[in-house]
């Protein structure tokens, strides 16, 4: 049956504090991200992956690569530009508390109805969720498709491209994503369809699963 599996960039130089990162700014990963990107790649090192699919911003890019340049015969990264974040619009780069202090009425509108209501300037859980299902589509293909090659399918994405995309395979209510779905920095999230299945029929196999990050001690889901 058809698998796909997710991942998060890592943490990039624009990372601290937290802020919106979606289209416009264009960073690479930081130290600790190419740390976490490392620790990803080695995780996944005996995975044999059919493809490997990447968003064509740079921190995604680089994470993709640390995986696919470790483990035997990896297909080369491919950049689809449906992987790419949220268009956050004006509110790109700044972070939640200024967001809060300058537009605060959007704001709180936004977050009751992350879906329909557009970022100023930029886009709408809608909007995003169609470049999901086009891809989950194209990526599902037929059955003499998935006949032909079963291997698993890595998708190197960002947080809101991700939990929508999540959204939309386990069919749950949109407006949600945001307070029912986490997806941490380098997270391995893996979704399962049966054959003929749509792109909202998917099975979750895994989520966000942070143990390549979190070692003992620490509890993988922090």
């Amino acid at each position: 049956m058809p698998v796909i599996v997710l991942t998060r960039h890592g943490l990039t130089t624009r990372s601290d504090p937290e802020q919106h990162l979606g289209q416009r700014i264009d960073v690479g990963l930081s130290d600790l991200g190419r740390a976490q990107a490392s620790a990803l790649a080695e995780r996944l090192a005996e995975v044999a992956f059919r493809r490997i699919l990447t968003s064509p911003l740079r921190r995604a890019r680089e994470t993709a690569h640390a995986v696919a340049a470790l483990g035997a015969l990896r297909p080369a990264p491919e950049p689809d530009v449906r992987l790419i974040e949220m268009d956050y619009g004006d509110w790109e780069g700044l972070t939640y508390e200024q967001i809060e202090t300058n537009d605060g009425e959007r704001r709180r509108a936004w977050e009751v109805d992350p879906a329909t209501t557009r970022c100023p300037g930029g886009e709408s859980g809608d909007d995003v969720a169609d470049r999901a299902r086009s891809l989950l589509q194209e990526l599902l293909g037929g059955p003499s498709d998935r006949a032909a090659d079963e291997r698993p399918i890595l998708l190197v994405g960002h947080s809101t491209f991700n939990r929508i995309l999540i959204a939309v395979a386990l069919d749950l209510p949109l407006a949600q994503y945001r307070r029912r779905i986490v997806q941490g920095q380098v997270n391995l999230t893996a979704l399962e369809w049966e054959p003929g299945a749509p792109p909202s029929a998917g099975k979750a196999l895994l989520l966000n699963d942070l143990a390549h990050v979190r070692r003992p001690p620490a509890a993988p889901w922090n």
